[in-house]
């Protein structure tokens, strides 16, 4: 037994040594990356590359050990934005990137500056660049995952994974980190781990001392364990010793700001410091004096984050249970290169002579830095070959059979060619957002073709789920919960309209009040199709206006190709008496602008509902992305139509004509949303002045514009194009004018005008809102038949 317990050490020892050594490795091809972007590749236009050589160093140890011993190929991982050069480096050692891709790391081609799923390849799990995201993402990936597992979808013999994120400490400023905590302890989460690169520095300036008892503090709150990773084997030993006392309380006496001079200037300093101090205690003399200067700079610099023994014994200890684990992580920023601990060090960079210093200490020959294991023996480089062939996180994923690197893959859920449509008395009205909730309805039945359609959606709201009309959903499909929670008001023979019963087996998930936590949601599980092997289909409900509060967050999940539907109701200032902070009006703007994200405002109810089952099969296109649709509360009269083929295409390309025009017609109203009554009141007014006057329904400025940019591209490239926009706008008269109207910004719809070069006159709302009602609102902001109608006369006169 003592035998196989010495043979064990031994290979632990051995492995240790052999991770260390890939450390090395791993610096200097994240600091090599870097140099060479900025001083070997020729610039052509005179701007800094850049790259974060000193906060790659500080993450060196960790990321080591996650990737090279502790991961496994389901884990997930959210890797701080300016740790992505080691991130490629490791990616690099085990044969997953090329020398090409990090030569070129911030050139076009290339590695990118931070992670991205979408351009760095298929190990990036989630991307980062916008700090707190990345790491707030690995919350809600793990509730998507609970969420898989505990209805049975997941693919059989799957593993669960853990949800990763590597965490830069000044990250924790963000307040979306917080929200996104206190959600995930309502949800009970599991299986995450966040590692915080605790190196006290941010991009300005040193954090403030003891930040980590409040770092500690807030985790703890939320039932996280926190496990403190500050002190390396070689200072424990230290104080283990008489003097260690001391010497472990002066360092934790010491400020941050001070610790960071001493680590820059070094072994002499440090001396300076402690006798100053304690040159009176002979334990700690006894410590200090046999050591060289750079000795007691390597001991006092020991810190739990840069020892890889310390930081296994940590993780792996972790490891064994599912428990959300904080890891606070004591390290130096530019830990082991000449910039470390200095306050400046953030955006700086090795010069050449500090470069060339730093290769010769590794003994590489000049023209081999690419070389994996340039300056090692051929032993030793063939064990570190055989080493990395054995990494668990490069092995294959189990029983989910046909794979893209490590992301799953999962069947699409079959779509019916129609949806239910809400049924509708002759002359009744109603609106969008009503008709989005009565069709939702419909599908939680289950019944028929609808249901492998209901089992796979997943409904999330911001603490507005009744008032945008998810409500009748939520009482088919229940709430997600991981625990049985009893609705008390049915319980106690109250009535509500609302059943809220939790369970595993509900399909809604109730947020608090924080749009960031919706995106995150709704990113998390939009990636669950190659995350999890499970195709979801994600459907968010929020106001409107409050897009805009979740817009980075937004903006992330369609970064990383994240599929989703975005249901955002009621919009606009036909949101009459709710004032002006609930009134959007530049949301159309953002729906044109965001990429991977298709924007429609339906204006009736049979649009929508061909519009939800094409969102539904478009999310999972190969060539989809996600969709937002834009709804109303106003209620309006439906047309008494059945739409054609022809029709239903047209309203997916953006637009139809509702009351097409007379071959070169002079006049078009071109409306978009809920103005649609008034649009058409006056197109009936000019009707008997104007022969032939056109009413054009607009359903997507977006899939307008995007489409008549593709359609110029393909032209100047010498290719056959005509976007949907000039075919429609081409029935008109070239000199024709255009009154467009919408409620939102005018801009929505002005670009028109660029198409054919016809007059525009853009009706639209620039300035907030405020309360009233529609006819008084819609007059005073110029969105009333008046005028339209006024508009409609200046179009004709040029």
């Amino acid at each position: 037994m003592a035998a196989q317990s010495a043979a064990g050490s031994a290979d632990e020892a051995g492995r240790i040594a052999l991770l260390r050594t890939l450390e090395q490795r791993v610096l200097w091809l994240a600091c090599w990356t870097i140099h060479h972007a900025n001083h070997i590749r020729p610039s052509r236009d005179g701007l800094k590359v850049g790259g974060h050589q000193a906060s790659c160093a500080s993450v060196a140890t960790l990321m080591t050990a996650l990737y090279l011993d502790i991961l496994r190929p389901e884990d997930r991982v959210a890797v701080k934005p300016h740790a992505g050069p080691v991130f490629h480096a490791i990616q690099y050692l085990l044969g997953r990137t090329t020398r090409e891709k990090l030569e070129r790391f911030r050139a076009f081609g290339g590695t990118q500056p931070y992670p991205s799923r979408t351009r760095d390849g298929l190990d990036v799990d989630f991307s980062t660049g916008s700090v707190g995201l990345g790491v707030a993402i690995t919350n809600f990936a793990a509730l998507v995952q609970d969420y898989v597992r505990l209805k049975g979808l997941a693919p059989k013999g799957s593993r669960p994974g853990r949800m990763v994120a590597v965490v830069g400490d000044a990250e924790l400023d963000e307040g979306n980190i917080y929200e996104a905590l206190l959600e995930s302890w309502k949800h009970d989460i599991q299986d995450v781990w966040w590692i915080i690169d605790y190196n006290r520095q941010s991009l300005d300036s040193i954090v403030p001392d003891r930040l980590f008892h409040r770092i500690e503090g807030l985790f703890r709150d939320m039932r996280w364990d926190v496990v403190t990773v500050k002190y390396g084997t070689r200072l424990e030993a230290a104080f283990a010793r008489p003097g260690g006392a001391a010497l472990r309380a002066w360092i934790d006496d010491c400020p941050n700001s001070v610790y960071s001079a001493l680590t820059f200037q070094g072994g002499a300093a440090w001396r300076e410091a402690l006798l100053a101090d304690l040159g009176r205690d002979a334990g700690l003399r006894a410590i200090i004096d046999p050591l060289p200067d750079d000795e007691l700079a390597a001991l006092m610099t020991n810190l739990g984050g840069h020892d890889m023994e310390t930081v296994l014994a940590a993780l792996r200890r972790a490891a064994a249970a599912p428990r959300p684990t904080a890891f606070i992580a004591y390290t130096i920023k530019g830990m082991g290169l000449p910039l470390a601990g200095h306050k400046d060090n953030h955006a700086g960079l090795m010069t050449v002579e500090q470069m060339e210093r730093f290769r010769a200490a590794l003994g590489i020959s000049p023209g081999k830095e690419w070389e994996p294991f340039a300056g090692l023996d051929a032993a030793t480089a063939a064990e570190l070959k055989r080493f990395l062939a054995t990494v668990p996180f490069a092995g294959a994923l189990a029983g989910d059979g046909e794979r893209r690197g490590r992301r799953r893959v999962a069947p699409p859920v079959p779509i019916p060619d129609t949806l239910p449509e809400p049924r509708r008395a002759p002359g009744r009205k109603m609106s969008t957002q009503e008709a989005f909730g009565q069709i939702l309805s419909e599908i939680g039945r289950g019944q028929g073709e609808l249901a492998p359609l209901a089992s796979r959606i997943l409904t999330t709201s911001p603490d507005v789920t009744v008032s945008t009309s998810l409500g009748p959903w939520v009482n088919r499909r229940g709430v997600f919960s991981r625990h049985r929670r009893n609705d008390a008001f049915r319980d106690q023979k109250v009535a509500s309209a609302q059943k809220w019963v939790m369970t595993p087996e509900g399909q809604h998930v109730e947020l608090g009040i924080a749009e960031q936590n919706l995106f995150l949601l709704l990113a998390a599980a939009g990636l669950s199709h190659e995350l999890n092997g499970v195709r979801l289909l994600p459907v968010g409900t929020v106001y409107d206006t409050f897009v805009q509060r979740g817009l980075d967050a937004l903006f992330y999940g369609c970064y990383q190709d994240a599929r989703f539907l975005l249901v955002s109701t009621p919009s606009g200032i036909t949101l009459a008496p709710e004032g002006g902070q609930h009134q959007s009006i530049y949301t159309p703007l953002i729906g044109i602008g965001q990429d991977r994200l298709a924007f429609y405002e339906p204006a009736h109810v049979d649009e929508l509902c061909h519009l939800l089952a094409h969102a539904f099969r478009h999310i999972q296109a190969e060539d989809g992305c996600s969709v937002w649709l834009r709804l109303s509360t106003r209620p309006l009269a439906q047309p008494d139509r059945l739409l054609g083929e022809a029709e239903k295409a047209a309203i997916v390309a953006g637009g139809y004509w509702r009351v097409p025009p007379a071959p070169g017609a002079r006049l078009a109203i071109a409306y978009e949303g809920p103005v649609a009554e008034e649009a058409e009141a006056a197109h009936a007014a000019l009707a008997e002045e104007v022969p032939g006057v056109g009413l054009l329904a607009i359903t997507s400025p977006d899939r307008l514009h995007a489409d008549w940019l593709a359609a110029a591209r393909a032209r100047r490239e010498g290719r056959a194009a005509t976007a949907h926009v000039e075919a429609l706008l081409g029935a008109l008269a070239p000199d024709a004018g255009i009154v467009t109207v919408v409620d939102g910004h005018p801009a929505t719809l002005a670009w028109l005008g660029a198409v054919r070069g016809q007059r525009i006159q853009a009706l639209g709302v620039d300035r907030f809102g405020q309360t009233g009602d529609i006819p008084d609102l819609y007059r005073a902001y110029g969105l009333d038949t008046d005028a339209i109608l006024d508009a409609a006369a200046a179009a004709l006169i040029g």
